[in-house]
């Protein structure tokens, strides 16, 4: 191991016990013979000008702390290097990215847009648009924070007005038609590394439930997409890293990392639900060689070779 080279992988205090993936890129620097540590993002003893460089894994309660989160990126960013950059981070923070992305062309599944602050008729949105069954999410959010699947019935509406109400005042929402094919094929992703798909996987919820995270027991396995749908994935990306694109500071170059995600629609067709680009779970146990490849991804950008040589 180079004593000179030293890593960060930052996680969350409270990781579950669950998370297996990331042994893999463990595994990896340890035979390119790379130091690492896992220290927690909101620290506030982690000394963060100790690290050659500091990627972003597995902070999941990110979303919880969103002002702390962002400016933790921006200390980082000044004082080590922070990977995936702090304006990528900044920008993939909040879903209003999918509107740039549905405006250079990417599928999105119909949105209406709640902004903080205002004032929504939930039943009046959803008859308007003609939903038998409709959606809410919460524009800052994962592992399915404050979803909402809701029947266009008067039950269904004043469940949704309730939710609507109380989260509202405080944070953009979305509100969408539910997508019935989740219960049936689940959510696919594609997982890049330096800008290429290395692998792509399929959720699936249990019976019943639309949240395909492990949290909520959903299983998942290695997906061969067609090749219409691996094309969607690699336009949706392209669209990010387009120097002048939607995403800040993007130069046309690979980002080190990414997660697309996708549902199915009735007709077949996919619309992109997520591009993941702070801290995906990137399924390295379906495919431990894109373990690999990120780390080397990682140590040709600090401009080391495989061995951790300068």
């Amino acid at each position: 191991m180079l004593a000179a080279m030293l890593l960060a992988l930052a996680t969350r205090s409270d990781l579950p016990t669950w998370e297996v993936d990331d042994r893999h890129l463990h595994r990896a620097l340890h035979d390119l013979g790379v130091g690492f540590e896992q220290p927690v993002w909101d620290d506030p003893r982690a000394d963060w000008a100790r690290y050659d460089a500091v990627l972003v894994r597995t902070t999941w309660d990110y979303q919880e702390k969103l002002p702390a989160f962002r400016r933790w990126a921006e200390h980082v960013a000044a004082t080590s290097q922070l990977w995936n950059p702090k304006p990528v981070l900044a920008w993939n923070t909040h879903k209003h990215y999918l509107r740039q992305l549905g405006a250079a062309g990417v599928p999105l599944a119909p949105t209406t847009w709640l902004d903080r602050g205002s004032r929504a008729d939930v039943a009046r949105l959803v008859a308007k648009n003609g939903y038998r069954e409709a959606f809410l999410k919460p524009c800052v959010g994962s592992t399915a924070r404050e979803t909402l699947r809701f029947p266009a019935t008067a039950s269904g509406f004043a469940e949704a007005q309730a939710h609507v109400d109380r989260l509202l005042p405080h944070e953009d929402l979305m509100l969408q038609p539910f997508l019935g094919q989740v219960l049936v094929r689940g959510e696919w992703s594609a997982i890049f590394v330096d800008g290429q798909i290395t692998h792509c996987v399929r959720k699936i919820p249990v019976a019943g439930d639309y949240r395909v995270q492990d949290d909520f027991g959903a299983r998942d396995e290695i997906y061969d997409p067609t090749q219409r749908e691996r094309e969607l994935a690699q336009r949706a990306m392209q669209v990010v890293q387009q120097e002048g694109g939607p995403c800040p500071g993007a130069d046309g170059s690979p980002l080190l990392y990414g997660r697309a995600d996708f549902l199915w629609t009735d007709a077949g067709d996919c619309v992109l639900t997520e591009l993941e680009l702070v801290e995906p779970s990137l399924f390295f146990r379906h495919r431990p060689a894109a373990a690999m490849a990120l780390a080397r991804a990682l140590l040709r950008r600090l401009g080391r070779d495989e061995a951790g040589r300068g």
